[in-house]
């Protein structure tokens, strides 16, 4: 039976004559849409910067905020702060990705599947709660690790609270992508080139030195440059380090001004967000041009090819446990110490005794608690209808950039990239003093959480819809619209179902993104409207950690369990095709 055929008559209906069609102007409200979404707040970001008039009310234009802020010393050495913190957890997270990649896709050692578990780490573990979690092990009085093993050495603690302690931990939170981006470049290199090497009489150091770097090199330098834009971004670690250590950072002078100050100011807060704006466009630029000549060292061509396994010998073993090392800084530890946080009456030093001592008064806090209880629904909410919204959105945003190629297209594909370089705390500062002056009854309420989140996650879907729509041919669209059968129902009846493993997939990641958002919904919140995010952070601030760990751990497994049913819906959705 023809496929196409039978489509086009399952959804055959009568074409009205005169009738223009609607793609375009379906096109031109997504452009339109997508517009609204990222060029307002930053327009009113920029404005907020040069207006002398509080957040709400309309003022004259001054560059007064910009002479405060670039003739005080302290911003010089706020952004000397940013910019080590940056580079040190970036050049730290390509590191370990880097090893755990190549061991992971190029050796022969045992249990490289259960490696690949890193790149769920991010879905699982939120990096508010990696902090905390690491906070309770190195911090230098009652961390877990000072007092034990640095104690009974006599050595001297390690110190979380330090610009060192945060490098570590936040290149901990980015290794994860570094490892996705150069495990993907590993895998699609042309195992010939190394053997031509070998045959020359290279071994397989001077192979890898001569080749497989050269090859690996513009993975390794887009992995450091966007963990670059998300460390100089990041407001995760910083509030639970860099706060109470007194180093500042962009994002915490920005909560400082805007949130800790009194009165707050919120037009120097805006002028320290656009600086951070420009510095993460111009890194997101510099990261695009890297993956567009990356293009230049494509190896793999429409022969078949499997990349060569490094044979490590006895090796191997020392192999997995650096591996496995990895993965126990990334997930286990941090995991393991929310569990047992969560489980004794009051945060002490692992001991029998504390074992003990175990109590499940944390999770009976939850299930008691009313607020726990709102904080959980409000978050939910926000997860699955701005997970659907953003995914719709994306799925459209994708068809018009895959499908209609023209100055339509290009515009889209700008729209898009805006929120790549939009750091939290700045999006939540231009949506502030968007939304506080619009009649609507949008700002203080959930809504402007749920702007906030689709616009600035928006290409977290796009991502999955565009790889999935370029493998949908178009001879099902053709026979659908031949036949009479507008682009709404084409869309709804033919494109959602084969494209429903991306839309999954990208649902999934949004989903568990949303669950536990912080460094915006920080900004934006109000106590009738508190998502988990912020909850998290006030019961970490309120020294309730066993009550902090609970709902970290509670609310970990149900991502899990939400990306698992994706996972599985996406191998079903895949007969689809």
């Amino acid at each position: 039976m023809n496929v196409g055929g039978a489509v086009a008559r399952g959804l055959a209906v009568p074409r009205l004559r005169g009738r223009a069609d609607s793609t375009a102007w379906i096109g031109v409200g997504v452009g339109v849409l997508l517009g609204f979404l990222t060029l307002y707040p930053t327009a009113m970001l920029f404005y907020g910067s040069l207006s002398d008039a509080p957040v709400g009310t309309v003022g004259r234009l001054t560059l007064a905020h910009y002479r405060a802020a670039y003739t005080d010393a302290a911003t010089y050495r706020l952004m000397l702060n940013s910019f080590v913190f940056a580079a040190g957890a970036a050049g730290l997270s390509v590191l370990l990705g880097l090893v755990l990649a190549w061991i992971t896709v190029r050796t022969n050692a045992p249990g490289r599947a259960l490696f690949e578990l890193v790149a769920l780490a991010p879905n699982v573990l939120p990096p508010l709660l990696v902090a905390t979690s690491w906070t309770l092990v190195l911090s230098p009085r009652i961390g877990i690790l000072n007092l034990t093993v640095f104690r009974w050495l006599g050595l001297p603690p390690v110190n979380v609270y330090s610009l060192g302690g945060m490098v570590f931990v936040e290149g901990l939170v980015l290794t994860p992508l570094a490892f996705l981006i150069i495990a993907a470049a590993l895998r699609s290199m042309d195992p010939s080139l190394e053997e031509a090497a070998r045959l020359a009489g290279s071994g397989h150091v001077d192979a890898a030195r001569r080749v497989t770097v050269p090859l690996v090199a513009p993975a390794v330098l887009a992995a450091a440059t966007l963990n670059f834009v998300r460390a100089i971004e990041s407001f995760d670690v910083p509030a639970v380090i860099a706060l109470p250590a007194g180093i500042e950072v962009f994002s915490t002078k920005i909560f400082r001004e805007a949130l800790a100050a009194f009165p707050p100011n919120h037009n120097l807060a805006a002028t320290y967000a656009v600086s951070q704006l420009v510095i993460a466009v111009i890194l997101v630029l510099v990261y695009r041009r890297i993956t567009a000549l990356s293009e230049r060292y494509a190896t793999v061509t429409g022969r078949g090819y499997r990349p060569n396994v490094v044979d490590l010998g006895p090796w191997r073993y020392v192999a997995s446990a650096v591996a496995l090392g990895i993965l126990g800084l990334l997930v286990v530890v941090p995991f393991l110490v929310l569990v047992y946080v969560s489980l004794v009456p009051f945060y002490e030093v692992p001991s029998w005794e504390a074992l003990g001592r175990l109590t499940l008064r944390h999770y009976r806090f939850l299930l008691e608690s009313d607020r726990v209880a709102r904080a959980l629904r409000v978050s939910f909410s926000l997860a699955l209808g701005g997970a659907t919204v953003a995914m719709v959105l994306a799925s459209l945003v994708a068809y018009f950039a895959v499908r209609r190629r023209g100055g339509l297209t290009g515009l889209l594909e700008a729209l898009s990239f805006v929120p790549w370089a939009f750091p939290g705390t700045a999006l939540a500062i231009g949506l502030l003093w968007a939304y506080v002056q619009v009649p609507l009854p949008i700002y203080g309420t959930v809504w402007i959480l749920l702007i906030s989140y689709v616009t600035r996650f928006l290409p977290y879907g796009l991502r999955p819809m565009t790889a999935t729509m370029v493998q949908v041919h178009r001879e099902l669209e053709e026979s659908s619209r031949v036949c009479g059968a507008g682009f709404v129902r084409t869309f709804q009846r033919v494109l959602l179902p084969l494209l429903r493993p991306g839309f999954l997939a990208g649902w999934a990641i949004l989903f568990t993104i949303y669950v536990r958002e912080f460094s915006t919904s920080v900004f934006l919140y109000t106590p009738r409207a508190e998502p988990v995010g912020p909850m998290l952070y006030h019961l970490w601030q309120d020294a309730q950690p066993g009550r902090m760990a609970a709902l970290g751990v509670v609310v970990s497994l149900l991502c899990v369990v939400v990306v698992g049913l994706a996972r599985r819906w996406m191998g079903e959705g895949g007969r689809v095709r």
